[in-house]
């Protein structure tokens, strides 16, 4: 009966060829990214409402759909640099070479890894960073994955820049708000930005509302256009774990613009062959590279895996010879060409790192309906449990200016970053300005403090022994 339903067609993907059991997986799978994201919503979304419906500038009703659109907005406008930099963690090509079962595994593995940890930090309301456990599943997962079978495994120098980006940037952002905070202080000192308010109706003088308001406009849209991107990252895994070869590059774009960037490429580095150069082996074995594609283009094909597959390697192969060659300080390249060589280079990076519009719809509107049902956990805890003192505007505001800026920077890296943490040690920074250490609640910060510590651990073990357990039924 289940053989049945091995070939469907799903909207937005077409039509799909897989065996019954592994397409319950396959939806089994993208239930749980959606609810993967539904409870990041809990978490990381709440983050960026906390202190506007805390210090009544808006109320939830009107706070969430606002947040909520510009995080939808955030996710569409912010590009994948993010979500390509999470799904460089794990070993992409070996895994479309095995059997869609084993994906199967890695992929489960690594969503119920984040999801177990993050519900649980959060039905405690303490705000758990979900990057940090979604960064600490893939790698475990990868972990297990490479003790089966082998290959590169974990993408270690890609670890070390998200992992960097994640213990610097609480650091970064309690400095900031600090700094901003003592100068609210000190040289502002206007004393209504600093009055905790009092009950539902005690709202904020209008321009301080309307810089609550911009606060949370912002750290929304940088949310969105790093936080969400982990999600897309996330469902663009499932994509190429289980249909390989509609989504290991874009067939979207078409032949003849992927030929006029290769073109573009072959007539720039023409100019520097055939001269006795000592740097010639690199412009020999980019024109080599890009013979090669030229000579598969015909073969991308969205039914054959295969195909894809071999594609999808030798345009890595000529993006990994571009940058050898632009990137050698000995090769001095006229800067027009260099130029050329860039937006060639970008232009075919979007063959393989892409997500469908469909994919982060969906992963827009998971963070919206998880912020409507979670939020007020979160959002008691940055307001009420950080500080010893409830949460005043000043301390909002400079929270969220802090947040807003270093998520914003980090999305332009294309590195991902802690909503949560960036925004808690902000508040933290800001309580510490306004009275010192003291005024700093050591129950909340040794508990964010412990799963801060206890988040990467933890998800990687998790994952690693949840691929275990799955790939038993491989």
């Amino acid at each position: 009966m289940i053989s049945l339903f091995s070939m469907v067609t799903l909207p937005f993907i077409g039509e799909i060829d897989l065996s019954g059991s592994v397409l319950i997986v396959f939806f089994i799978c993208f239930l749980a990214v959606v609810a993967f994201e539904f409870v990041n919503g809990f978490h990381d979304t709440a983050n960026a409402v906390a202190t506007v419906i805390y210090t009544r500038a808006l109320k939830p009703v009107y706070a969430i759909p606002w947040s909520g659109l510009w995080n939808f907005l955030g996710v569409f406008l912010g590009g994948v640099a993010v979500a390509m930099g999470i799904l460089k963690l794990v070993p992409l090509n070996e895994l479309m070479g095995l059997p869609v079962k084993v994906g199967a595994c890695l992929v489960l593995a690594v969503l119920l890894g984040s999801i177990i940890w993050n519900l649980g930090t959060w039905y405690l309301g303490i705000p758990c960073s979900s990057s940090h456990t979604l960064i600490g599943a893939m790698i475990g997962g990868s972990l297990a994955f490479t003790l089966y079978y082998g290959g590169s495994g974990v993408n270690w120098a890609k670890a070390g820049e998200i992992g960097s980006s994640l213990v610097l940037s609480p650091v970064i952002g309690f400095g900031a708000a600090w700094l901003v905070m003592y100068l609210l202080k000190n040289v502002f000192k206007s004393a209504h930005l600093f009055h905790i308010p009092q009950g539902d109706d005690d709202q904020p003088p209008l321009l301080t509302r309307l810089l609550l308001i911009t606060t949370c406009t912002l750290v929304s849209f940088f949310h969105g256009s790093n936080d969400g991107q982990k999600g897309v990252g996330l469902l663009m895994l499932i994509m190429i774990a289980f249909l390989p070869a509609k989504f290991a590059v874009n067939h979207a774009i078409p032949n003849d613009k992927i030929l006029l960037s290769l073109n573009q490429t072959e007539q720039v580095i023409q100019k520097y062959t055939g001269t006795n150069r000592p740097d010639q082996s690199l412009f020999v074995k980019l024109n080599t590279s890009i013979e090669q594609t030229k000579a598969q283009i015909s073969n991308k094909d969205p039914k054959n895996a295969a195909k894809s597959y071999s594609f999808r390697k030798q345009i890595q192969a000529v993006m990994k010879n571009i940058k050898a060659v632009t990137e050698d300080e000995k090769i001095k390249l006229d800067n027009n060409d260099k130029a050329e060589l860039s937006k060639a280079a970008k232009d075919l990076d979007k063959i393989t790192d892409f997500a469908p519009i469909w994919v982060i719809a969906t992963i827009s509107i998971s963070l919206g309906l998880g912020t409507m049902i979670g939020w007020k956990r979160i959002v008691v805890t940055i307001g009420e449990k950080i500080g010893n003192q409830h949460l005043n505007y000043a301390q909002g505001a400079t929270a969220e200016i802090v947040a807003a800026s270093t998520i914003g920077l980090s999305t332009g890296f294309g590195l991902p970053v802690s909503t949560t943490h960036v925004l808690s040690s902000g508040i933290a920074g800001a309580m510490v300005a306004s009275e010192g250490t003291k005024n700093l609640n050591s129950g909340t910060i040794k508990n964010i403090a412990i799963a801060w510590v206890l988040t990467l651990p933890v998800s990687i073990a998790l994952s690693f022994l949840l691929f275990m357990l799955f790939h038993l039924f491989v």
